[in-house]
């Protein structure tokens, strides 16, 4: 490691400041209908060197919780040449606390120096709460208000979560450019003669072998709950609901989140040659099983911060169409206490990035409720896609909450924070 990368590393952060974070987005609380189905498919509605830095300077709190951009790459002359653009965007969430910045600076100049980064990061946050137990201890000083003193400790922490969440944002980024993937950008009204917004590499096939075997049965399964007939006829282009399309990306991200929990288990105890009778072979399930796809939207619409909006992705008729995969039987093993637990999102961290990665996605959508107390869908953005940009969107959305649950494992072995 050379000097200049010790020192980067080394850099002064997580400066005891405060704010509060943003309001919640309507893609994980807005309530109402999720996509339908019919016949014909889907309804929906560096050059690295030392100096890289960001493109914008450190907004404010109240600033950043307005408007959230990509962080970028200003790439030099000598890179334009070659590249043919000044700017390319890493991922759709710009991270906004002193930690936050930090760590997209390196994913910018040094991406294989972020695990390390980030183990110091940990370290401080130890210490500070370290220190903030021990001040806890303490008996207040006579005259001390109270609730001046609990108010600070609040704002304390609302900081300290979101550094932790864009820690885990800032791992997630780092593993798809290990794994040479691009995240998809913002989507946005495009200047495609033909309309259509994903104008993104597909990388369908990078995308599946980040998976176990076992883990893309279900994911295939997946896509074909999604797509539906359209599995076979992916150069179609559709007219779709954006905010129906934010809220298929969001579920498929808590999807991959339970696969991965439950894949790590099959691998270990498969490893171990303790399967349970019949899941080392594939086969038919009976129809009267509850169906894990089924257990799996009924256990994420149950969290408390994303019921509402789950609520409309529904897994109906799942069973009856997908094919039979190992890991589906092993997952049908489960008791419903054990599904439920595996399907629930363990912090309100990994629930946090979801919300805000997806809403720098798509937009904050405008959600009208209507007297009857349905959603009224008049004012919904209609965007242009084909279905294999579908598929392209589902597949990073997996991997996503696959990742997301791996570094969630990797930082809480760190820095405890997951409650269960």
């Amino acid at each position: 490691m050379d000097a200049a990368t010790a020192s980067l590393i080394r850099s002064p952060v997580l400066p005891h400041k405060t704010s509060d974070n943003g309001a919640g987005s309507m893609f994980l609380t807005a309530s109402g209908p999720g996509f339908t189905r019919s016949g014909s498919g889907l309804q929906l509605r560096l050059r690295q060197n030392a100096f890289a830095r960001l493109s914008r300077p450190l907004q404010s709190s109240t600033t950043a919780a307005k408007t959230r951009r990509s962080f970028v790459v200003r790439a030099s002359a000598s890179d334009d040449a070659s590249s043919g653009s000044s700017s390319k965007p890493i991922a759709p969430l710009q991270l906004e606390s002193p930690a936050g910045q930090f760590l997209s600076q390196i994913l910018v100049s040094h991406p294989h120096l972020v695990p390390a980064a980030v183990d110091q990061q940990l370290e401080q946050l130890q210490t500070d709460r370290d220190s903030e137990g021990q001040n806890k201890d303490a008996s207040p000083a006579p005259g001390t208000d109270i609730v001046l003193y609990r108010r600070i400790a609040e704002l304390k922490e609302n900081e300290r979560r979101r550094t932790l969440e864009e820690i885990l944002y800032a791992l997630v980024v780092q593993k798809f450019m290990e794994a040479n993937v691009s995240l998809v950008p913002s989507v946005s009204p495009s200047s495609d003669p033909s309309g259509r917004v994903d104008t993104w590499p597909t990388k369908v096939e990078k995308l599946e072998r980040l998976h176990s075997p076992e883990m893309y049965e279900m994911i295939h399964n997946h896509l074909a709950l999604i797509l539906g007939s359209r599995m076979g006829d992916l150069t179609s282009v559709a007219q779709i609901s954006k905010l129906r399309v934010g809220q298929v990306y969001a579920a498929s991200v808590m999807y991959g989140y339970f696969l991965k929990r439950v894949d790590q288990r099959f691998q270990l105890e498969k490893t171990m040659k303790i399967l349970p009778g019949g899941s080392d072979e594939k086969g038919k399930t009976s129809v009267e099983q509850p169906q894990p796809e089924d257990m799996t939207y009924q256990a994420v619409s149950s969290h408390p911060e994303v019921g509402s909006f789950a609520g409309g992705v529904s897994a109906k008729g799942f069973g009856s169409e997908i094919k039979p995969s190992r890991l589906r039987t092993y997952v049908m093993s489960f008791d419903s206490e054990t599904l439920q637990r595996y399907a629930t999102i363990r912090s309100r961290e990994a629930v946090g990035i979801i919300e805000k990665h997806t809403e720098a996605l798509f937009g904050k959508p405008e959600i009208v409720i209507t007297p009857e107390g349905t959603v009224d869908s008049s004012k919904d953005e209609q965007i242009k896609i084909s279905f294999g940009g579908m598929k392209r969107l589902v597949l990073e959305a997996v991997t996503f909450g696959s990742f997301l649950w791996d570094v969630e494992s990797h930082v809480d072995a760190r820095y405890h924070f997951v409650l269960n």
